[in-house]
Formats: structure tokens, C-alpha cells, sequence
């Protein structure tokens, strides 16, 4: 069986950031094929490859398969190991990673996803605290509930874990103040061999996204 994973922009690329960690994390081989992405939304520029326009687009044998909770599912199909084994802990984790991928707009909108970036951070609008409040009471609840043994939301590494790294990210860039159990989740996510590829990956881009990094000056300049 052969992949072919498409996807964006490594310091920008939210949604590229998930598909690829969990393909590299588990070691699966795939054959990259990085694309160039600019703005929001569906390009046709990415068509050929991915019916819907967006990126990351996977293609088993050839075949596309896109929307990142889409290829998850069909990556875990062929590879065990990539949901917990338990079967409460991994209904908890498929609510949490559809919650991730449907909801939490105000957060996204904020703050864009740019690895780049190391800021000093600022006060949040009531409707990103919320959305920050509410992923710190994911992370925590899960980790003290299906935690134990390993670093991961549910223990070892999962799809959640995945579903959840641009968030880490965007906690790490916009300096978000994190309770102890939450901030040892994100410290312990950033050490991650793959996390740390994805970054190199991100800091050798040379392409600059103005609407992203004007973004700098609302979070209190550089830290």
C-alpha cells in the first residue's frame, strides 16, 4: 500500500501539521508532496490532487481521502494503535478530536497558527478565553482520567494527540498562560521527535503569510 500525503505550509498549515505528525509518529511511509498554500479556504490550485480544495489531502494507492478526522479513521483501518486500545478511553478520544476539528473558531481566528513566532502574548476577548478554557479542561480531564503511563492525552500518542498539536502550537507562539497539568501537556507535546521535525521543517520556509504575521503586533511584540 502506497501514501502519498499533500500538504501546506509547515509553519502556517494547521491542518497539514495533523495529518503529517501522525503518519511521522507512527512511523508510517508515505511520499510528501508539500504544496504551497496562501489565504484561507478552498484553492483551486489544489484541486488536482484533493477534490475539496484544501490541504492535507492523502492518497492511498492513488486514491484521495481528505479532511483530516477522514484520513485519521482510514490511516487507524490499516495501522493499529492509533486510538486506545480501551474502548471508553477511545470513545473519549474520537469526542474530543470531533470537538477539535468542528468547533473552537474564535481561538483559530485569534491566533493563526505560526511557528515562527515567539510573543509576548496579551489579554484574550471572553470568546477566545473561552475556547481557551475549554481546551485546558480537555487536556486535563483526559489526562487524569485515561493519562496514566505516558505523556499523551490518553496515555501513548493517539489521533487526539494529533488533532490537538496546532493548538499546542498556538499556545506555545501567543505565550497563553496554562494551568500546571495543561502546560506540562504542551511542554511534553513540544519535545516530541516529530513535533520538533515539523518545526525545523517550519523554521527553513521562507515564504512569509502577511495577514498571519501582521498579527504579531496585537500580542505585545516578541518574547
Amino acid at each position: 500500500m502506497a501514501y502519498t500525503l499533500y500538504f501546506g505550509n509547515m509553519n502556517y498549515s494547521s491542518w497539514s501539521l495533523r495529518a503529517w505528525l501522525l503518519m511521522t509518529h507512527f512511523g508510517i511511509p508515505f511520499e510528501a508532496r508539500q504544496v504551497q498554500v496562501s489565504g484561507i479556504g478552498p484553492n483551486d490550485s489544489h484541486r488536482a490532487y484533493s477534490p475539496n480544495g484544501l490541504v492535507p489531502c492523502l492518497h492511498v494507492d492513488g486514491f484521495p481521502v481528505w479532511e483530516t478526522l477522514a484520513i485519521a479513521e482510514t490511516l487507524a483501518e490499516r495501522h493499529p494503535g492509533l486510538w486506545p486500545a480501551d474502548a471508553l478511553a477511545r470513545a473519549r478520544a474520537r469526542s474530543v478530536s470531533a470537538e477539535m476539528h468542528a468547533g473552537f473558531g474564535a481561538l483559530r481566528g485569534a491566533m493563526p497558527m505560526n511557528i515562527k513566532l515567539r510573543l509576548q502574548g496579551a489579554p484574550l476577548a471572553p470568546e477566545v478565553q473561552a475556547d481557551v478554557d475549554r481546551v485546558v479542561q480537555i487536556w486535563c480531564e483526559c489526562r487524569a482520567q485515561f493519562g496514566a503511563g505516558d505523556d499523551g492525552l490518553f496515555g501513548g500518542f493517539s489521533i487526539a494527540d494529533a488533532m490537538f498539536a496546532p493548538v499546542v502550537w498556538r499556545f506555545h507562539t501567543y505565550n497563553v498562560p496554562l494551568p500546571p497539568a495543561a502546560a506540562a501537556y504542551r511542554d511534553a507535546m513540544l519535545a516530541l521527535p516529530a513535533m520538533r521535525a515539523w518545526e525545523a521543517g517550519a523554521l527553513a520556509e521562507t515564504v512569509s503569510l502577511a495577514e498571519c504575521d501582521a498579527l504579531a503586533g496585537r500580542w505585545g511584540g516578541v518574547r
